[in-house]
């Protein structure tokens, strides 16, 4: 089927790497937008909007969620992917994918669930959710009937595989010589399609962070004028809407940061292909350095900002006592399952690995049934 026009050095559809299970091709759609749609289709991807990004979902209706963030993370990612030539469907399909295996909770959730695999087994490789996306769009969806997983192309699955520790990469690369985990090992980069996603994730929670942070009342205007790169387009923002103020100002002031941001990574990230001149895809993987980036200015104008954001807004008291409790529920519910493994649906209490199968089901749950469960098992109500 035709495609749109991509770049010599983008994810070819018809130049795919395949899938681990031999399927037939579809007869109206590419590989890429293939993936794209069993992943919407996931009940993963539905989770998603009842998981953490910073504030829980029961603290209000309006902040984002991994649901919305993924969605904002798609919409950045397509359209830098436009400009450049890359292909667009391969770059949504990533974006939606990225947070599939994302606990409850956010990272305290993670946090959690590492300490816990790991208090119950040594030699456990603990848990962390980028290897659990990739885990959840190969082993744990159930939706064909000759396969676990979805099933999802080569360059899908790379770029969900964002960072890999070289004891898990070799773990990896044990079922799948040459798979996905082997940069780690070998070195070089995943496609520029991955890449941008990557860089498309920092730019989209840094602006949405600012704003539910703002909302929420635990960091203000006035504060953000401390930081360099916000403090200029919200005074920009002032200097042609000097009637401006509240939301419509700090909307205006984000609006202009997040285009700013989408035309330096653009034009930056072309001079460093042009650069490097690649003939296609398997040439930008075998680069030592990614080639999707910020400028050098537009990269130091950053740092602050993620140090501000650590500081006033992570590590906040209300935030960091939201952290605590979260993590308390998912240590209990873990050492529950783990000893009381008939509180477990069949499935998981079955697995012969049972601490990875309890981090399985822990890992898949809401925020809001993570709490459900956990006051059910205890009695005690944490929120």
């Amino acid at each position: 089927m035709t495609t749109a026009v991509l770049a010599s050095w983008a994810c070819h559809p018809d130049r795919s790497r395949g899938r681990r299970f031999a399927e037939a091709d579809a007869p109206t759609r590419n590989h890429h937008q293939r993936d794209r749609d069993r992943i919407v289709h996931s009940s993963a991807f539905r989770r998603l909007v009842y998981k953490t990004q910073v504030f829980l979902n029961h603290e209000g209706d309006l902040f984002r969620t991994r649901l919305t963030h993924s969605l904002e993370v798609a919409q950045l990612g397509r359209s830098i992917a436009r400009s450049l030539g890359l292909n667009e469907d391969l770059v949504e399909a990533i974006a939606l994918a990225h947070d599939l295996g994302h606990t409850p909770f956010g990272h305290a959730g993670q946090d959690a669930l590492n300490d816990a695999m790991k208090r119950a087994d040594a030699s456990s490789s603990g848990f962390e959710h980028n290897l659990q996306s990739l885990r959840v769009v190969d082993e744990l969806e159930e939706r064909y009937p000759m396969f676990n997983g979805l099933n999802l192309t080569f360059e899908t699955r790379e770029g969900i595989l964002k960072h890999c520790s070289a004891r898990h990469a070799k773990r990896l690369c044990q079922s799948e010589p040459g798979g996905v985990a082997q940069r780690f090992l070998s070195g070089g980069q995943p496609s520029l399609e991955a890449q941008l996603c990557n860089l498309a994730d920092e730019i989209a929670y840094n602006a949405h962070d600012i704003d539910d942070g703002v909302r929420s009342g635990l960091i203000t205007l006035e504060q953000l004028t401390e930081v360099p790169l916000v403090e200029r387009f919200l005074r920009e923002t002032l200097r042609d809407h000097p009637q401006l103020q509240g939301r419509r100002l700090l909307s205006e002031t984000l609006r202009r940061m997040l285009s700013e941001q989408v035309y330096d990574v653009t034009d930056s990230t072309r001079l460093a292909v042009q650069a490097v001149a690649p003939a296609h895809v398997d040439e930008v993987r075998s680069s030592q350095q990614a080639l999707v980036q910020f400028s050098v200015a537009m990269r130091d104008q950053s740092l602050p900002l993620k140090r501000f954001l650590r500081e006033k807004l992570y590590r906040h008291p209300q935030v960091t006592d939201t952290t605590e409790r979260a993590k308390l529920v998912i240590g209990e519910l873990f050492e529950r399952y783990l000893n009381h493994p008939q509180d477990l649906p069949a499935y998981f209490a079955q697995q012969s690995d049972l601490p990875r199968a309890v981090a399985d089901y822990v890992a898949g749950m809401t925020d809001r049934f993570a709490l459900k469960e956990h006051q059910r098992l205890t009695g005690r109500q944490v929120f």
